[in-house]
C-alpha cells in the first residue's frame, strides 16, 4: 500500500508483552492479555478491533508466558497474525515496536495496546484515525480521551491538543484535559536514529512534539483503562452496563 494521507493501513500492532505486574495475582498464571473482561480477552477484543475495521493483518509483540499466548493466536483464523518474539528481552513500548518494523513495513500503521477497550460513538475508530491521518504534517497520530472521560482511570491525563490537533506534554505540576488511550497511528520514520534495545515511546512523541507532527484525534465515544484488579472490576460492570 502507498502511504498517502487518509488510506486505511494494511497492517495493525498489537502490544500484547508487558509482564501485568498490577493486575497480580491474576496475571500470575497467565499474561495480561489473556485476562477476560465481560466475558472476552482482552486479546481477542483489541483483534475484533482490527478486524472490523477491514485491516487484514497483524503483528503482536509477546514476552511474558508467551507459549501461551502464541497457542491463543492460533484460534484465530479472521486475519494474518504474525508474531514478534520478545521473550529473550522485554523491549518497553518504543523499543518493541521498533523491533517489529521489518514486519510492518514502510508506510504508515495502527498500533493498540492490548489491555485498551474503546466503544465507538457512531464512527469506527480506526478508520477515523486513517481518515484524519495526513501524511505531509504527521509523525504520530494519538487517540485521546477527555481525562474527566476515562473510566478507570485516576490520574493528571498527558497532553493538551491545540485547534489544530498539534499537542503538547503536561507540565509536570499540572492537569491536562486528555489522556493518550493506547490507540495510535505511527510514520515509520519517526524510529529513525531511534536507540537500541528498551526504550518508551513517549522518547519519540517528545522528537515529534518539537518538530510540530505529533498529533492528537479526540475520541468519539467511552475508553476504559485496565491497569489494575479494580480497573478490571469497573470495566466489567460499564461493559455489563452495571
Amino acid at each position: 500500500m502507498s502511504n498517502e494521507s487518509g488510506q486505511m493501513p494494511d497492517v495493525a500492532m498489537v502490544l500484547a508483552a508487558g509482564l501485568g505486574v498490577r493486575m497480580r495475582p491474576i496475571t500470575s498464571d497467565r499474561p495480561k492479555p489473556m485476562v477476560e473482561v465481560a466475558g472476552r480477552t482482552m486479546i481477542d477484543r483489541a483483534l475484533d478491533r482490527i478486524v472490523a475495521a477491514g485491516i487484514p493483518r497483524a503483528v503482536v509483540n509477546v514476552h511474558y508466558l508467551a507459549d501461551m499466548l502464541v497457542e491463543h493466536l492460533k484460534t484465530r483464523n479472521d486475519l494474518d497474525i504474525t508474531i514478534s518474539d520478545e521473550t529473550e528481552a522485554l523491549l518497553e513500548t518504543g523499543g518493541g515496536i521498533a523491533k517489529a518494523l521489518p514486519l510492518l513495513g514502510d508506510a504508515p500503521f495502527l498500533v493498540v495496546n492490548s489491555d485498551t477497550i474503546w466503544i465507538d460513538a457512531w464512527e469506527d475508530t480506526l478508520r477515523r484515525m486513517a481518515g484524519r491521518w495526513n501524511d505531509a504534517d504527521m509523525d504520530a497520530l494519538l487517540l485521546m480521551q477527555p481525562t474527566i472521560q476515562a473510566v478507570g482511570y485516576d490520574g493528571r491525563g498527558d497532553y493538551q491538543v491545540g485547534p489544530d490537533g498539534r499537542m503538547t506534554r503536561r507540565p509536570e505540576s499540572e492537569v491536562a484535559p486528555y489522556v493518550f488511550t493506547g490507540v495510535q497511528m505511527l510514520h515509520p520514520r519517526l524510529f529513525t536514529d531511534c536507540p537500541q534495545g528498551p526504550f518508551s515511546m513517549n522518547l519519540l512523541y517528545d522528537k515529534a512534539e518539537q518538530a510540530g507532527r505529533l498529533f492528537g484525534l479526540r475520541h468519539q465515544g467511552d475508553w476504559l483503562h485496565i491497569g489494575s484488579a479494580a480497573g478490571l472490576a469497573e470495566a466489567e460492570a460499564f461493559l455489563k452496563g452495571g
